[in-house]
């Protein structure tokens, strides 16, 4: 059974190390051991989840399946993509991470993430729900187009000095 539950400091310790371990099994093969080093001790570390639970508009969540963590999602209300062609929307939200663990895939885990990503994202009255996806991620493309999100634009994501393609996914609220 999945629990979804708001993350608090006290999961801190067991969301850095998960969270590193998510991307790094969906990832970590594509980039040279001194790049992922400096992605995920800049972007999955103890500090940067503290960092996230102190600003208000920012928000995770966790889903724990059977008692254990089985996924995760932060989203940031009112923060968007520079990059994303005019009109830019006036009240996004980014949906910054959505990861599960190996083995959840197909359990709901990421479904049920996504759908309180939305729904926070509603109840803010936000008019669009922005994310970045991996180009060459055909499954999470497809994910994200069952929910209607659709491309916008190309953009680059860096993970250390290694720069990928990326395309930027939007969400009409």
């Amino acid at each position: 059974m999945t629990v979804l539950r708001r993350a608090g400091l006290a999961d801190v310790p067991v969301l850095a190390p998960f969270a590193a371990e998510a991307f790094t099994a969906a990832f970590g093969h594509l980039y040279r051991p001194e790049d992922l080093a400096l992605f995920l001790g800049e972007w999955r570390t103890k500090k940067a989840y503290r960092d996230a639970l102190a600003i208000p508009a920012r928000r995770i969540q966790l889903a724990e399946v059977d008692g254990r963590l089985g996924g995760y999602a932060v989203i940031a209300l009112g923060e968007g993509f520079e990059e994303r062609p005019q009109p830019h929307p006036a009240r996004p939200v980014l949906l910054s991470q959505l990861y599960c663990a190996a083995g959840m895939t197909g359990r709901g885990v990421g479904a049920a993430l996504m759908d309180w990503a939305i729904a926070e994202a509603r109840g803010w009255r936000a008019d669009a729900m922005q994310l970045s996806v991996f180009s060459e991620n055909f499954g999470a493309q497809r994910f994200y187009q069952r929910y209607g999100f659709r491309k916008v634009a190309d953009i680059d994501f860096w993970v250390g000095n290694h720069r990928d393609d990326e395309f930027l996914y939007e969400l009409r609220l």
